[in-house]
């Protein structure tokens, strides 16, 4: 093994406890942030939240690399969520960058309210970015989990706590800390199971080889 592909092998293990702890640091900076921005404590959670996002693309890919052990039909399936997952990494990273952006330019709170407004009112911009295709993380990342879980890799509470978890969050945001506990507890032992090697597909089409 190249000291390249070690060190990439160890990010991408690293990211399985990095992107629910990243998040967990958000939630908890979010419930401190009484005047919800702009400020340091609005500019310090979205950076957490930023990073947390950007590292659920190596665990996707991670997850794909295990079911990718399994049988064709299996290896397409989670290709294609793997795929889907990433699209919603995308957006959640665009809407994570655009609330740092709207803070940095705007004077106080109600500055941001009304640059939120403008920008959520651009044809396009909430699906796209805030309602339809975020949602797409959550299905590539339980689309996985749920294959492993039936292929008996992992066990089948971990894609259940990760349901649970969506669930808090869209409930309310004040209970991220506890979802991005549930994900953890989901996620963290898996990243030491990834294998190193060849990435498939993915790899063939630029998606990168931060799984392995």
């Amino acid at each position: 093994m190249t000291t390249t592909t070690m060190t990439a092998t160890t990010w991408g293990r690293s990211a399985f406890v990095a992107g629910p702890g990243c998040m967990a640091v958000y939630g908890l900076v979010r419930l401190m942030d009484t005047e919800r921005g702009p400020g340091a404590a609005w500019s310090i959670g979205h950076l957490f939240l930023l990073a947390g996002v950007l590292f659920f693309a190596p665990v996707l890919l991670g997850l794909r690399r295990l079911v990718a052990r399994q049988s064709g039909a299996q290896r397409a399936v989670g290709t294609g969520a793997a795929a889907l997952g990433l699209v919603g990494v995308a957006a959640l990273a665009v809407q994570a960058g655009i609330d740092l952006l709207v803070a940095y330019v705007s004077a106080d709170h109600e500055a941001m309210r009304e640059l939120f407004a403008r920008i959520q009112g651009v044809p396009g911009v909430m699906p796209v970015i805030y309602t339809v295709v975020p949602l797409l993380f959550y299905v590539g990342l339980l689309v996985l989990l749920g294959q492993l879980a039936v292929l008996r890799v992992i066990s089948a509470w971990r894609p259940l706590a990760v349901v649970a978890g969506a669930v808090a969050m869209t409930a309310t945001l004040d209970l991220l800390p506890v979802a991005a506990l549930l994900f953890l507890l989901a996620l963290a032992p898996l990243g030491r199971r990834v294998p190193v090697g060849k990435a498939g597909p993915l790899r063939s089409a630029g998606w990168g080889t931060a799984g392995g």
